[in-house]
Order: structure tokens, then sequence, then C-alpha cells
């Protein structure tokens, strides 16, 4: 059984995850952190993890960035690792995450998402083998009305990795409405919908002479990211120092 602390129990992910562990028997939430608590959970809640007096097997963090760190400073101080969730980071709070790694195991990724995660697994090696024979690579992202950023994060990741498997000598181009020219066989176009309460769809397309391969990830609720954590959680327990993400987990 693998104990572990919710950091940001009460935020919309934090009870995701508190529905999806209620109905797991391999782990178990031992306390909540959170500046708010209206007594709806089964564990104890504290409001900031410097308060915390229970002992757990690792952290999963699906909080704010305000709270980071504090958080990290908690984990490197009682080598408890954590499952490292919350965007926005700083670039001071990046190099914090760093710091901490090599005092105790974190995760942290892009995208929680298990399916998102092999996608871009498959994604290295499709382009070794596409892109030499002439493909194109276009990456559209939609999401709901409410989100402030684009391109998302995961439409990143994902331009990442094949740009890694191909030795970083693609550039990406997000808008072309600016420029009258025919496209470069050495970009990766990303281009970002949002409209509705579309959780998040990714489309990689791999566009050949007369053919078309297209990779896709469908997210149809935040239970997707909730269950990576949870597996993240379990690989992470009692792992050494050093910093992991969701590739470790899927292998």
């Amino acid at each position: 059984m693998t104990m572990v602390i919710l950091h940001g129990c009460n935020g919309k992910m934090g009870q995701v995850i508190s529905s999806l562990i209620a109905a797991d028997g391999e782990i178990e939430i031992v306390a909540g952190i959170d500046a708010r608590d209206e007594g709806k959970n089964p564990y104890p809640v504290f409001s900031a993890i410097g308060e915390c007096t229970v002992a757990a097997d690792a952290v999963i963090d699906f909080s704010v960035a305000s709270a980071m760190d504090d958080l990290l400073d908690y984990c490197a101080e009682k080598k408890v690792p954590c499952v490292l969730c919350t965007t926005g980071l700083s670039e001071a709070q990046l190099a914090k995450v760093q710091e901490t790694s090599k005092q105790v195991a974190v995760l942290k990724s892009a995208n929680m998402s298990l399916g998102i995660n092999m996608l871009l697994k498959l994604l290295k090696e499709a382009a070794k083998t596409l892109s030499p024979a002439g493909f194109d690579i276009e990456i559209v992202e939609k999401h709901h009305n409410q989100k402030l950023d684009a391109p998302s994060g995961t439409a990143l990741a994902l331009a990442d990795s094949i740009n890694e498997a191909m030795g970083d000598s693609f550039g990406y181009v997000y808008d072309r409405s600016q420029v009258r020219q025919k496209r470069d066989a050495k970009e990766i176009g990303i281009s970002a919908v949002r409209g509705g309460t579309i959780v998040g769809d990714h489309d990689v397309i791999f566009a050949g002479a007369d053919e078309v391969i297209t990779f896709s990830h469908r997210a149809y609720s935040k239970a997707v990211f909730g269950k990576g954590a949870i597996q993240a959680a379990k690989f992470l327990a009692g792992k050494p120092a050093g910093l992991y993400d969701m590739a470790d987990v899927i292998g």
C-alpha cells in the first residue's frame, strides 16, 4: 500500500484524485493540504505543508505555483518523493525543482496522462521513419474556451519529442498569416483551437505525398491526468533521489 499526501486536495484535480484513490486498493491518502477545508474529506487536512505531521511514501501535488517553494523544502527535509503536477512555475522555481531532485525523488511531466506519454514515445519512432521520407509534420491542439495559454504545454511537449528524435533540427511555426511563402521542410506547424468545453485534443499529422498519418489523443475528462498522477506516485515511492518524468513510469 502506497501512502500519499495530497497537496491541493480541495481543488478540482484534488477532488478527482480523492475519488480515484478511494476506489484503488493499492494507494491511500493519509493527509491533505489545502488553504481551505470544508470537512468533506475522510482524511485530515492541514492548511500548509509545513504543518503536516503525518508520514507518507509520496506527495501528489496539484496546487498553485505560490505554494511550490514550501512544498519542495518539505520534501527535501522529510525525504518524501513528490509527484509535481502544478504548472506555471517560474524559472527560479524550476531551478529549485532541479536542486531538490538531488536530495529526493521528484517526478515532473508536461502532461500526466499515460496516453499522452505513450504518444510521446511513439512519435519519436514515427518521426525517425517518416520525416526523412518527406512527410511534413503539423500539430493541432484543441481546448476549452477558458484556457489562457496557447499553444498548450502538451502540444509543445509533442513537438519537442519529435525534435529531440531528429537532432533538434526543426523550428516551430505558430502563425503563417504574416508570411507569404512555401512551407519549409524543417518546420513543425503548431495550431491552437479554443472553444466550448473541450478537455484536451491533440492531433499530430504526418502529411506525405498521397498519404496522411495522424496520431490522435482525446481527453474526455480530467480523470486521465489524475490516473497518471496516481500511477506516478506508486512508481516514485521508494525511488532514490533524481528527476523523473512519465516516460520513466511507462518504461
